[in-house]
């Protein structure tokens, strides 16, 4: 088992499977690091307003692991979003 504090701030990107970067000292886990990408799927955020195109306009969205982050406006749920783990934020959409 490794703590989770170890990850620090981005272990709320933290899912099951994931490859992920461990450093030892004898038994003890002293250190972990996530990948610094996540690819992750929005499983909530409000609709898009139709014609609403302002392009730097950020909206509040929930990815699978629970995490909140701010996604553009035509960012809908079940998309996958690729999201930076040291800063938190949305990257870019993923083409299936």
């Amino acid at each position: 088992n490794v703590p989770k504090f170890l990850f620090g701030d981005g272990v709320k990107f933290l899912k099951e499977g994931m490859n992920v970067i461990v450093a030892f000292e004898s038994e003890e886990p002293i250190s972990a690091k996530l990948p610094s990408s996540v690819e992750l799927e929005i499983t909530y955020t409000e609709p898009a307003v139709a014609g609403n195109t302002s392009t730097n306009a950020l909206k509040n969205a929930t990815v699978e692991t629970g995490a909140e982050i701010k996604v553009p406006l035509f960012i809908n749920i079940g998309d996958k979003v690729r999201v930076d783990t040291a800063s938190g934020s949305y990257s870019e959409r993923v083409k299936s």
